[in-house]
């Protein structure tokens, strides 16, 4: 883990701005692809090259479930992780339908599920990466220990490994896990010092009292475990074991330079932690949506972060970021692809739009 860290670096500056430069030379007006030259130039700067590529995408879902969640803070019982987790295993959850139409590859790795399924034959595998059956309620101690912590982000570090030796390119984020809207909620307040009332919204659903109550959680939590001073305290005191993972495979996508694109609040409170533990990981990152998660716009704000897509999506899963991925791919395409004023002999000089 402290190899991945160390090996950790700013994005290249030169092959983004070599990238930005091929860019203006393009047929078209100045900036008039917007946000797509951007992604096409950060792209660049996170792969140390301005002819990027996205040519073997991945959705990694992580799944694990929550103590918190016996307390009544989601709208759903706990079971329904291991059920939503079978659904991954056949294909018909929204990341799998969403990844089959763009081609991405789906990877989903059991963290500590509490009642994992049993797969089918003809289902897709399940990775078993089992830390532990679940965390602890984090109102009444520590999620799990330093030790468990420590273990879900090594593992998340050697499965994002596996994934780029095999090819990958780009590692889009997805989670599963009842309650874990809570445990990121926790995670942002304690780690950005917001309150938890601007920070947490409905997740499965809850509204009314049943969403007071949930901040009513959120703040007893952090209480609690008011003296948890860095982010590994605070991480295995009031994290889950899926967040862990998705941190160390965003830390392990910035040490290989590869882009880690991020879904919701969940994937993005990983990668707070992650970034608390290596600030440079977050040049490796690009926001794949914004979600209506109250919190999400804070800690796209904490991380300097734009969203690809605002499309009111909130399921999680990886969904979002499944969906920004033929945007990533189409901005590389423009940079590899379109012809230039060069290609002409004309000169480029030409007033910005």
């Amino acid at each position: 883990m402290d190899a991945t860290i160390a090996a950790i670096r700013p994005a290249a500056a030169e092959a983004s701005a070599e990238a930005a430069a091929l860019l203006d030379g393009k047929l078209k007006p100045l900036r008039s692809l917007g946000h797509l030259e951007s992604l096409a130039a950060r792209v660049a700067g996170i792969q140390g090259t301005s002819a990027p590529h996205v040519d073997h995408p991945v959705v990694l879902v992580c799944a694990a479930d929550h103590g918190i969640a016996r307390a009544g803070v989601s709208a759903y019982p706990q079971e329904v992780t291991g059920l939503v987790l079978r659904s991954f295993a056949s294909g018909t959850a929204a990341v799998g339908v969403l990844a089959r139409q763009l081609d991405v590859r789906l990877v989903v790795a059991d963290l500590g599920v509490v009642d994992p399924p049993t797969v089918e034959p003809g289902g897709g595998p399940i990775l078993d990466r089992r830390v532990r059956a679940g965390t602890d309620n984090c109102l009444e101690g520590s999620a799990m220990s330093m030790a468990d912590a420590e273990t879900a982000v090594a593992h998340g570090i050697r499965l994002a490994n596996q994934l780029i030796d095999d090819g990958t390119d780009l590692v889009a984020l997805g989670e599963m896990g009842i309650g874990n809207t809570t445990i990121a909620s926790v995670l942002t307040a304690a780690l950005l010092e917001r309150d938890p009332a601007r920070i947490t919204g409905p997740g499965t659903g809850v509204s009314g009292a049943a969403l007071a109550e949930k901040v009513r959680a959120v703040d007893a939590v952090l209480r609690v475990h008011d003296d948890a001073q860095t982010p590994w305290e605070v991480l295995h005191r009031m994290g889950g074991l899926e967040v862990a993972a998705l941190a160390g495979v965003a830390l392990a996508c910035a040490a290989r330079r590869v882009p880690v694109l991020l879904d919701g609040f969940i994937t993005t409170a990983a990668a707070v932690v992650a970034a608390r533990l290596a600030p440079a990981v977050v040049d490796a990152m690009i926001a794949g949506h914004l979600s209506p998660e109250p919190g999400h716009a804070v800690q796209l704000e904490a991380l300097g972060l734009e969203p690809v897509l605002r499309m009111g999506m909130r399921l999680g899963e990886g969904s979002g970021a499944t969906l920004a991925v033929p945007v990533l791919q189409s901005a590389v395409g423009i940079l590899a692809q379109m012809g230039s004023f060069a290609d002409l002999g004309l000169a480029q000089e030409r007033p910005t739009v």
